[in-house]
């Protein structure tokens, strides 16, 4: 899409101005602070949420996947989209690869639980629509979930 814009910044004043100068656009934020994400979740007018999902630590017993039942009812009140990194998927190996699919199948959950639209992003090149969709099927997402997506490439 044309008129997108990629927001990663650890200032939330920086970012606030950003998006007025960029109003125009849709506007996916990005950080891998969780606690900046739910702010700017609450507070300013993004429409994507990108969560960052390979450089994160998860506890003996439960998954970090940086996503959390709050940040899902804030995020279905004000009709913002939940994004996932398809190039953080493509460029990962091994025991990584699998963490990271776990962490966005449990986002899922908490999407279809919430009727979250969820949408895939990628940075470097386009995807079939039918291998995403085939994708989000394999990591758990229902087919009335699969329906509504679609893939950008910025």
């Amino acid at each position: 899409m044309k008129n997108t814009i990629l927001l990663q910044e650890s200032n939330f004043n920086k970012i606030r101005e950003k998006i007025k100068t960029n109003s125009d656009k849709t506007i996916i934020f990005s950080s891998n602070n969780d606690e900046l994400n739910r702010k700017v979740l609450e507070k300013l007018p993004i429409q994507i949420l990108l969560i960052n999902l390979a450089n994160r630590k998860d506890k003996p017993k439960q998954r970090n996947s940086g996503f959390n039942h709050v940040l899902a009812k804030i995020a279905k009140k004000k009709n913002i989209t939940i994004g996932i990194n398809l190039d953080e998927i493509i460029n990962s190996k091994g025991k990584n690869k699998a963490k990271i699919l776990a962490r966005i199948s449990q986002n899922i959950k908490l999407c279809n639980k919430n009727k979250l639209k969820m949408k895939f992003i990628s940075f470097k090149q386009k995807r079939n629509i039918y291998d995403l969709k085939a994708l989000g099927l394999v990591l758990g997402m229902p087919t009335s979930m699969t329906r509504l997506l679609d893939s950008d490439k910025f």
